[in-house]
């Protein structure tokens, strides 16, 4: 049964596929779409989506994440607004009964003068996998209960699906994109970076913005597990208000599990998950040679085991190929620092947001020039990835519209409209991508072809 899906779903995206194949040798597509749009203003904050639970000191902004390197362990953040109150989380596999509790920590900080609530995190390990455990949070009636599914343990042939977004913001757009990723089915999101946009704010509305947005994820990200990557907005660099300490808000608020892969840093990392081996880097950290990020990031594409995890995916905010006006260019640092790593890795694909657009390449790479000789131009390489920009999930800077001209012949596929994407692993050869378009309120399926992996 499962080998007949797989051919009738090749068969549906065919005339997809003979258009955008990710190996090249095809015309690449711009296009035409125009969306009307909706205006790109953060929603405000007495609006249902912010709604603050009720009970006094009742755990709001509830969000989890993966706990340790192979899928069984989450990390429960949630903040107390009002007074610390206990850091337990309860949990079990029945809806009525918690067996087991997890103490977790609680820690505050300053933003200006901005005051966090109470940020809680707790580590809950030694889970089974495959499994629905149930948790709740908080004490007496302002107690909360949520749920999440841990991942088959991990095997090659692991079928899992991924949810991508990036950029989201809380803009009426970011709402359609996060309910739209909601009826997808996807059971993790593979977040490319800048989440509130609280930086586009001053003085305690940052604050109060990290806040709205934490309970405006909730509603998903308590859920399943949200795998996060810092972006620009995360640097929060504000002088006029001495806030001088990178990444304050966000390292406060949404932890990771990088001491698993002995990273010295929570902003790089990498996770093993179903048949996926995750990295996540950074951006805006240093990544140039000698440096700690460089120097993980060779150790860890070593210990990549194809035999056990085939699905080699990489996150980054910024794109290195891209042929939008938006941040043109500004990846080339890290594509001459890692893009050889990459091929000689064979990595599957790389995903990464900050354009505001969506935009697909073809296998290309650009190993031959040296600044002083070789071929200065991408072509076509069957060991490369596929580069894939995600980076339209709807916040209040709005589309990145302009595109260049010509369209450069790595580029498959371009469109300057909000949305999210999937990635759902079959086995480990086969991989359905999808590019969904939020057309005016309704998701649309824009985008799609079959990813076969690097390795086998």
């Amino acid at each position: 049964m499962e080998k007949m899906r797989l051919l009738l779903h090749l068969a549906l995206t065919t005339a997809i596929v003979l258009l955008s194949d990710v190996n090249g040798g095809s015309a690449g597509i711009t296009s035409k779409f125009i969306r009307t749009e909706w205006p790109s203003i953060d929603i405000p904050l007495d609006n249902e989506a912010f709604a603050v639970p009720k009970g006094h000191n009742s755990p709001q902004q509830v969000h989890i994440t993966q706990g340790d390197y192979d899928g069984k362990a989450v990390i429960i953040s949630w903040v107390t607004p009002h007074e610390p109150g206990p850091s337990t989380v309860s949990y079990g596999t029945s809806a009525d009964k918690f067996d087991f509790t997890a103490e977790g920590t609680v820690n505050n900080y300053t933003f200006y003068k901005y005051k966090s609530g109470y940020i809680h995190q707790c580590l809950v390990d030694g889970l089974e996998y495959d499994t629905k455990y149930y948790y709740k949070i908080g004490s007496g009636d302002s107690s909360r209960e949520f749920w999440f599914q841990t991942p088959p343990k991990i095997d090659p042939d692991a079928s899992y699906k991924f949810g991508i977004i990036g950029d989201l913001g809380q803009t009426y757009n970011s709402l359609s994109t996060l309910e739209h990723y909601m009826e997808s089915g996807a059971q993790t999101v593979l977040f490319l970076g800048d989440l509130s946009y609280a930086d586009r704010y001053q003085f305690i509305d940052v604050g109060v913005r990290w806040d709205s947005w934490g309970r405006f994820v909730e509603r998903s990200a308590a859920y399943q597990p949200w795998i996060w990557s810092a972006g620009n907005h995360e640097i929060e660099y504000m002088t006029y208000m001495g806030e001088v300490v990178p990444f304050k808000s966000y390292l406060h608020r949404y932890p990771t599990p990088h001491l698993a892969s002995k990273s010295s840093s929570p902003l790089w990392y990498a996770i093993r998950r179903a048949s996926a081996h995750i990295i996540v880097l950074s951006s805006y950290s240093p990544f140039v040679k000698y440096t700690p990020q460089w120097e993980w990031l060779r150790e860890e594409l070593k210990k990549v085991d194809r035999e056990k995890t085939p699905w080699l995916i990489v996150l980054m905010h910024v794109p290195i190929y891209n042929s939008n006006e938006a941040h043109f260019m500004e990846g080339e640092s890290m594509r001459a620092a890692f893009e050889s790593w990459f091929v000689r890795y064979k990595v599957d694909v790389v995903f990464a947001g900050h354009v505001h657009a969506y935009e697909r390449s073809y296998r290309i790479s650009n190993l031959h020039y040296n600044i002083s000789s070789g071929d200065c131009f991408p072509v076509p390489d069957k060991s490369a990835p596929v580069y894939i920009t995600v980076g339209d999930g709807g916040n209040q800077e709005g589309l990145a519209g302009k595109f260049r001209y010509p369209q450069p012949d790595y580029s498959a596929f371009r469109e300057a409209s909000y949305g999210h994407s999937t990635l759902e692993i079959k086995n480990r050869t086969h991989a359905f991508y999808h590019w969904n378009r939020n057309d005016d309120g309704k998701k649309v399926a824009t985008d799609s072809f079959i990813l076969h992996n690097q390795y086998w």
